[in-house]
């Protein structure tokens, strides 16, 4: 029952992805690749200080690499760069590790069953891995890789 919810949690963010948008106005941008699926992302950040007020995404991608960046700019809005790469650190760990979940992911925990699939982790990452790109002002393009 709980795995049909987050099937469709993530179904209905593949096939209707929040916050994808190109943004003219982001002070901080990054490129990510996963060659393995070929997915292919650009992440927009507009950051006041040290705060995530605006997040948007655009590019091509599998369903779980869509979902993961839509669900991923939901839950960073108004957060500070701390707290994302935290998030980011409790993500990662949610699919590569058999932690117990952890509340604190919110609705990402949709991806925990993720981890059964090795090669599917590289696609729930990559919105992530290209978020530290972009948080550390990096202008070099992300693989998976």
């Amino acid at each position: 029952m709980v795995d049909d919810l987050y099937q469709e949690t993530i179904l209905d963010h593949s096939k209707r992805p929040r916050n994808c948008r190109l943004m003219p106005d982001a002070n901080r941008k990054a490129e990510g690749y996963n060659p393995l699926c070929g997915d292919k992302l650009k992440l927009f950040l507009k950051m006041d200080g040290e705060t995530v007020k605006d997040v948007s995404f655009v590019g091509s991608g599998c369903a779980i690499s869509t979902a993961s960046a839509s669900l991923m700019t939901e839950s960073l809005k108004g957060k500070s760069r701390e707290e994302a790469l935290k998030l980011l650190d409790k993500f990662h760990e949610l699919l590569t590790t058999d932690a117990a979940v952890n509340k604190e992911l919110g609705k990402l925990v949709v991806f925990c069953g993720v981890r059964e699939y090795p090669a599917r982790v590289k696609c729930a990452t990559l919105a992530w891995h290209t978020l530290k790109s972009a948080l550390s002002n990096s202008s070099e393009p992300v693989s998976t890789e």
